[in-house]
C-alpha cells in the first residue's frame, strides 16, 4: 500500500474531475443544505474522499463505500471511513468552495478554511489557544487560523476534542513552509487563495493539488 495521500482543490474543479455516486445517507444529507454551494462543497469532498481511498487501495472508486456512524447517536454522521477497507483510515473537509480528503494507514486528519488578513477573533484565540500560541499569533487572522485547521486535523484524528484544543501546545511548529514534524506526526500544509489547509499523517504523505 503507497504511502499517505491528501488530494484538494476547488469545488468546481473537483466536480469536474472526479465522478461517482453518493449512499442514500449522504443524499439525504447532501439535501438538506439550504445553501446550493454548500450542498456542493458536501458533495465534491464525499466524492473526493473516495478517490483519494482508491488510489491508495488501487481500486476504483466507484466500488467503494463510504460511511459514517456518530458514536453518540448512531446517524450518518461522524468519523468517516471505507466498508471495504476499514483497515484504511479517511478524512475529509469542506469550507466555501475548496474541499480537501486524505487517506493512509493510520491515523489521519485534514482540515481546511478561509482566513481574511484582518485581525484575529479574540474570542476564537481564548476557545483555541495555548499562551505560548497565543504570544505568537498576536492578532494575526491567518496565524490563528493556521494554529485552528492544525488543531482541527488533530479532532479528525481521534487525538484531541473541540472542547480541549487549549491542552495541546503547536508553539514549536513555524508558521511557514509545507512540511513539519511535530510529536512524532508528519504534517503537509498548504495555501489555497485565502484558504489555508492542513493534513496529518503518522508517515510523510503526499500532497496533490487538483487544477495546479
Amino acid at each position: 500500500m503507497r504511502a499517505p495521500l491528501v488530494v484538494a482543490g476547488y469545488t468546481d474543479e473537483v466536480l469536474d474531475a472526479v465522478g461517482g455516486t453518493l449512499t442514500e445517507a449522504e443524499q439525504d444529507r447532501a439535501g438538506r443544505f439550504t445553501r446550493k454551494q454548500d450542498r456542493l462543497d458536501f458533495v465534491a469532498a464525499h466524492l473526493l474522499v473516495r478517490h483519494c481511498a482508491a488510489e491508495i487501495l488501487g481500486a476504483r472508486a466507484c466500488v467503494l463505500t463510504l460511511v459514517q456512524s456518530c458514536e453518540r447517536c448512531g446517524r450518518a454522521h461522524g468519523r468517516p471511513s471505507i466498508a471495504e477497507a476499514p483497515e484504511l483510515s479517511v478524512s475529509l473537509a469542506h469550507t466555501a468552495g475548496y474541499v480537501s480528503a486524505a487517506a493512509g494507514l493510520g491515523k489521519v486528519g485534514v482540515d481546511a478554511e478561509h482566513a481574511t488578513s484582518g485581525l484575529a477573533d479574540e474570542n476564537l484565540i481564548a476557545l483555541a489557544l495555548t499562551p505560548a500560541e497565543a504570544d505568537l499569533v498576536g492578532l494575526d487572522n491567518r496565524k490563528l487560523i493556521r494554529q485552528w485547521v492544525r488543531k482541527e486535523a488533530l479532532v479528525k484524528r481521534g487525538e484531541l476534542a473541540l472542547d480541549r484544543l487549549r491542552e495541546v501546545d503547536l508553539s514549536k511548529l513555524p508558521f511557514e513552509g509545507g512540511s513539519h514534524q511535530w510529536d512524532g506526526r508528519h504534517l503537509l500544509e498548504w495555501t489555497a487563495g485565502t484558504v489555508m489547509a492542513t493534513a496529518i499523517f503518522n508517515e510523510p504523505g503526499e500532497l496533490r493539488l487538483m487544477g495546479g
